[in-house]
């Protein structure tokens, strides 16, 4: 089972692009927009292969807050998209619980300071 298929099974609700763009009540290239602008993550998957979200990054009618810097952060920290996904919804016993939860309840600096460790 390769990195994607694995979070296939970890997160169990993904949206396509137009589902998020409906649920955000904005365009599909505003998601695309969001996406490269790393305020959301999208991945290859399917058959056929198209671009999803995973819900879990979604907060309502909007990405999870702070989403945009951790991703940022983790970028600079070296890893790619499927590993920070992975990082996000990893249960984290200094937290505890898992990033993306901490996030949602508006820890982001509990977040951000473990995930600036990574790069030591």
């Amino acid at each position: 089972m390769n990195s994607t298929e694995e979070l296939e099974t970890l997160i169990p609700e993904w949206w396509a692009l137009p589902d998020v763009a409906e649920r955000l009540g904005v365009s599909v290239a505003i998601v695309r927009r969001l996406v490269d602008d790393r305020e959301l993550l999208a991945l290859r998957q399917g058959s056929p292969k198209v671009w999803r979200v995973p819900e879990v990054l979604l907060d309502g009618n909007s990405p999870v807050p702070d989403l945009r810097g951790t991703l940022t952060l983790l970028a600079d920290c070296g890893y790619d998209d499927v590993e920070a996904l992975r990082w996000l919804i990893t249960e984290d016993d200094s937290l505890p619980g898992r990033p993306i939860d901490a996030l949602r309840e508006g820890r982001k600096t509990e977040v951000r300071r473990r995930a600036q460790a990574l790069l030591f």
